[in-house]
């Protein structure tokens, strides 16, 4: 689970186990609370087992990683303190999509990995394999030999409104098998984690262990991923933040695809539009965002963008923010074809862009 004391500063922990939804088109009985919905959904939650690679530790298990402090005990004839290697170990949840096996988590939960072990809500375990991982979305996907799992579906966390019932499914602190009930209490939060923040706050609550695990709504759709807290404390305050499901959508195929997320650059460097610049130029400055410059050899180049233009739509979307059209290239296939909306000299003018492939160096 992601855990930090400061929005601004998520830190990867820990995983809990996770479900999907089962995609049904009605409610579960609300006089019977949950016990339906939990009932049908948890033959389909995974607790997640990471083995990494060995650590070099101090006798106390504190790590140990200065050389410097070594070369300093070695010129003087003392003794490095006893150390041992111990193997990184990490827990976390996720949720079987598909009844040959294929289970979402958190790329944190799976970091770094060596093994990966799954432990079945019936108490079998299987190893694991990583099909693939994305850390800007926090998403990895992973599958286990066999059939006839049970499975959950994802539903639709656009059609999430705010103040809705959800519940989580996962491990907290390695409890397999824990529910807990919350709303949503806020949509689109930025915490400042990645390009892609667009999470769902809930007070539903979150612990370590959680990452990987399901959000539900009523209907048992899985809505969220769970991948992140805020906490003074380690412990759940009743602010979690989920991967919302439409995203997680877009990323599972991709690695089923491949194993790997094939993302698209338009080469533009962009900053907002300001409240000063957005007055002289008679707009809002939340009207789209400002061309700061445009990379050589780039599509952007090559569709005629210029610095100083204002982006104020990108396939058909509206641009508000910077992230909106990061987003917005970056989940389109490379070698899509699309529209840029820009302001001018007092113009607006609509160019044709023919996106690339983002390689390292763009990345």
């Amino acid at each position: 689970m992601k855990h930090t004391k400061t929005p601004k500063s998520m830190t990867p922990l820990f995983l809990a186990a996770g479900l999907t939804a089962l995609g049904s088109t009605t409610a579960f009985a609300a006089g019977n609370g949950y016990i339906d919905l939990v009932e049908q959904v948890s033959p389909a939650v995974v607790y997640v087992k990471v083995t990494g690679k060995a650590e070099q530790v101090n006798a106390d298990g504190s790590p140990f990683n200065d050389p410097r402090f070594e070369e300093f005990m070695k010129r003087f004839g003392q003794q490095m303190p006893e150390q041992r290697r111990t193997p990184r170990q990490a827990v976390g949840s996720g949720f079987i999509i598909s009844d040959d096996g294929m289970i979402v988590t958190n790329h944190h939960v799976v970091e770094g990995a060596e093994t990966v072990t799954i432990k079945m809500a019936d108490g079998k375990e299987h190893d694991a394999k990583i099909i693939g991982s994305d850390p800007l979305t926090d998403i990895a996907l992973l599958d286990i030999e066999g059939d006839a799992y049970p499975t959950v579906s994802f539903g639709s966390s656009d059609a999430l409104r705010v103040g809705e019932e959800v519940i989580a499914v996962g491990s907290p602190f390695g409890l397999g098998g824990s529910v807990t009930a919350g709303i949503v209490s806020a949509k689109s939060r930025n915490i400042n984690s990645g390009p892609f923040d667009d999470f769902i706050q809930t007070d539903a609550a979150i612990n370590r262990g959680n990452s990987g695990g399901p959000l539900f709504n009523l209907e048992g759709d899985v809505v969220g991923v769970n991948t992140a807290i805020y906490s003074p404390d380690g412990g759940s305050v009743g602010i979690g933040f989920s991967v919302p499901s439409d995203l997680v959508t877009d990323i599972v195929a991709d690695l089923q695809d491949d194993g790997e997320i094939e993302r698209s650059w338009l080469g533009v460097q962009i900053k907002p539009l300001g409240q000063e610049v957005a007055h002289v130029l008679g707009m809002n400055a939340d009207e789209g965002v400002m061309v700061e410059a445009v990379v050589a050899d780039s599509p952007a180049e090559a569709a005629g963008l210029q610095t100083g233009d204002v982006i104020l739509r990108f396939a058909g979307q509206d641009i508000e923010t910077l992230r909106d059209l990061t987003r917005g290239v970056a989940t389109m296939a490379a070698g899509s074809e699309t529209q840029v909306e820009l302001f001018r000299g007092g113009k607006t003018l609509t160019l044709d862009v023919t996106l690339a492939k983002r390689g390292e160096e763009e990345a």
